[in-house]
């Protein structure tokens, strides 16, 4: 199935994990796809496994004028886009009590602020009729411990994801969110966990899944994919959830 052949994508975040899943899918089926992330390496690294079309950008995903010299580089490009992912996220987690600023901005900056603004200025690189896919979280559903900051900063995401279709319809530009659940990515990795503690927490987590284990990075990418695609052009301002019955058993 060749869904995006003469299409271009923008995955941000797509340097690893469930980022390059998506842009291994898309890359896949057709598309020309264009990649962000911060670390240098891991993004020559995702280029070289995407192909010599492909393009990575090192972009900051908190900051505001990082996403102006975006959106500028793909125009000095001649680069327009028939879909984005927004991937590029943060997860910091803390108990309510012990949450602090600091903490709060590390998770809003990337996943709310971020962004919103990174999609605001992509709006004159966006064709009409371009899809935006989100990475949503099903924390914003299920109240989880010590999530609190996190999950918030998700379900900011998915009110987002209808009020921007709303406003950007008449372009026919659809919004939509994919919510995955326990996923195999490095983020597991990076919540500042000795092995012990991340292992202990990784079964407890799989133990509340009703399929019996993580999902991969390319369950999660075929969904996306779907959003992106012609064939849901009747979806929009919706969240599909992707977490093996997680939240909904």
């Amino acid at each position: 199935m060749q869904r995006f052949t003469g299409k271009t994508v923008l995955v941000t975040g797509g340097n690893s994990g469930i980022g390059l899943a998506a842009a291994k899918a898309y890359a896949d089926e057709g598309a020309r796809v264009v990649i962000t992330g911060r670390d240098t390496a891991s993004l020559a690294q995702a280029q070289a496994e995407l192909g010599p079309a492909a393009v990575a950008l090192r972009n900051d995903a908190a900051s505001l004028p990082a996403a102006r010299t975006l959106a500028d580089e793909l125009a000095t490009r001649g680069i327009d886009l028939d879909a984005v992912f927004i991937n590029a996220g943060a997860a910091k987690f803390a108990p309510f009590a012990e949450v602090d600023e600091t903490l709060w901005d590390a998770n809003f900056d990337v996943n709310v602020k971020g962004a919103y603004f990174q999609l605001q200025a992509l709006l004159p690189r966006l064709n009409d009729g371009a899809a935006i896919v989100i990475n949503g979280s099903i924390n914003a559903h299920i109240g989880m411990p010590g999530s609190s900051v996190y999950a918030a900063s998700k379900a900011a995401l998915i009110s987002l994801a209808k009020t921007l279709s709303a406003e950007l319809l008449p372009r026919g530009i659809r919004v939509n969110v994919v919510s995955p659940g326990p996923i195999s990515t490095p983020l597991y990795s990076k919540l500042g966990m000795d092995a012990a503690t991340l292992e202990a927490t990784a079964a407890q987590i799989q133990a509340q899944v009703p399929l019996g284990r993580f999902g991969s990075p390319e369950e999660l990418a075929s969904t996306v994919l779907h959003l992106s695609a012609r064939e849901s052009a009747f979806i929009v301002g919706s969240e599909i959830i992707v977490d093996g019955g997680m939240s909904q058993l």
